[in-house]
């Protein structure tokens, strides 16, 4: 009987073995069916040429950063008290000449933001989420002005470079 019993065993054993050879020469398969076809996709998109109007519309120019002088000054009335605010502000842009033509209405712009300036509460202007959208606002003035005059957005952002409170 102990003779029956081991060969009822053998072939159980052996079953599962092949079993799990047969999973991971599978997943083998699968995993080297994977590499090869994204390597096939990799090259075969690599080797054809760009068209160079797509390739140059892509490219994005070296940033560009114009620094407004002065400083904006402000200033506030709260609770009877003097408050004022200090900016300086640096714009980015990525054409040099379409800068250097937006400089001829610098003071449109800067009467735009001194206006902008003022109007803002100090309460606002003293919390994170308040300084963000004073910047997006000046960057929205800015790019305005530009889209106005020259019929065309010059400036990408305008960042905050000094923030007083006082």
């Amino acid at each position: 009987m102990a003779k029956s019993d081991d060969a009822a065993k053998a072939p159980a054993g052996k079953g599962k073995l092949k079993l799990i050879l047969l999973i991971v020469l599978g997943l083998l398969l699968a995993i080297g069916a994977s590499v090869g076809g994204t390597w096939y996709i990799m090259h075969s998109s690599a080797s054809k040429p760009a068209p160079a109007a797509e390739t140059a519309s892509n490219v994005k120019q070296p940033a560009i950063f114009e620094q407004m002088l002065p400083a904006f000054v402000a200033n506030f009335s709260q609770n009877g008290r003097q408050r004022y605010l200090q900016v300086s502000i640096t714009l980015l842009a990525r054409n040099q000449s379409d800068l250097d033509a937006l400089k001829v209405h610098m003071p449109v712009i800067r009467n735009n933001l001194v206006m902008l300036f003022s109007s803002q509460s100090f309460d606002t202007l003293a919390t994170p989420v308040g300084q963000e959208m004073l910047r997006q606002k000046v960057t929205a003035s800015v790019q305005e002005v530009a889209q106005k005059e020259l019929g065309k957005v010059v400036v990408e952002q305008a960042l905050f470079t000094n923030f007083v409170l006082q």
